[in-house]
C-alpha cells in the first residue's frame, strides 16, 4: 500500500518527535553523578577512632578459646591462608604446626598423608579442628585453599578414611 505523501510526512514527524521525547529522559539532570551519590555515613555517636578500631578488628580475626568453630572460622582461614601465601608447598605437617602456634589444639586434629600409598605427592591435604560438636575442615590443593564448619560425625572424628598420627 502506498501512503499519501502528507501521511509520510505526519508518520514521520511523529517519529521524530517520539525520538526527542525519549530522549529527554537521557538530559543532564536525569544524570546521578559521583558528586550527588549516596555515600556511607557513621552511625550517630560512632567516632571515627570506633569506626577504625572496628574496621581493624575484622580485618585481623582472633582466636577466641572458648568460642565455637564457626566463631573461629575466619581465624582459622586467616592461618592457613597466610601459611600457603608464605609456603605455596607447605605440607600436612606445616598446616598443623601453624594450626597449633595459632592456639588451635593439637590434640583435635587430624591430617591426611602429605603422599599417596605409591609415594606420589597427594594432590591435596585435608586437615580439621574438632571444637565441640562441630569441626573446621579446610583443603589444600596446589595454591587453593577450602575450607567449611560441619558437624563431627559420631565417632567424634572429622575426617573419614585414613589420617596420619599427629605425633610431633
Amino acid at each position: 500500500m502506498r501512503w499519501p505523501r502528507s501521511s509520510a510526512v505526519v508518520i514521520a514527524a511523529v517519529i521524530a518527535v517520539s525520538g526527542v521525547v525519549g530522549l529527554a529522559g537521557c538530559s543532564q539532570g536525569n544524570v546521578v553523578s559521583p558528586a550527588s551519590s549516596p555515600t556511607a555515613t557513621e552511625p550517630s555517636g560512632t567516632s571515627p577512632t570506633a569506626a577504625a578500631t572496628a574496621a581493624a578488628t575484622r580485618a585481623a580475626p582472633k582466636f577466641e578459646p572458648e568460642g565455637s568453630a564457626a566463631a573461629n572460622k575466619r581465624f582459622f582461614d586467616s592461618v592457613n591462608s597466610a601459611l600457603i601465601t608464605a609456603n605455596p608447598s607447605a605440607g600436612g605437617k606445616d598446616v598443623i604446626d601453624a594450626l597449633a602456634a595459632a592456639g588451635f589444639d593439637k590434640a583435635n586434629m587430624q591430617v591426611t598423608p602429605d603422599k599417596t600409598t605409591i609415594g606420589r605427592a597427594a594432590d591435596s591435604v585435608l586437615f580439621s579442628v574438632r571444637i565441640g560438636a562441630d569441626c573446621l575442615l579446610g583443603q589444600f590443593s596446589g595454591s587453593t585453599y577450602t575450607s567449611s564448619v560441619q558437624a563431627a560425625l559420631k565417632s567424634g572424628a572429622c575426617l573419614v578414611g585414613q589420617t596420619r598420627p599427629i605425633n610431633w
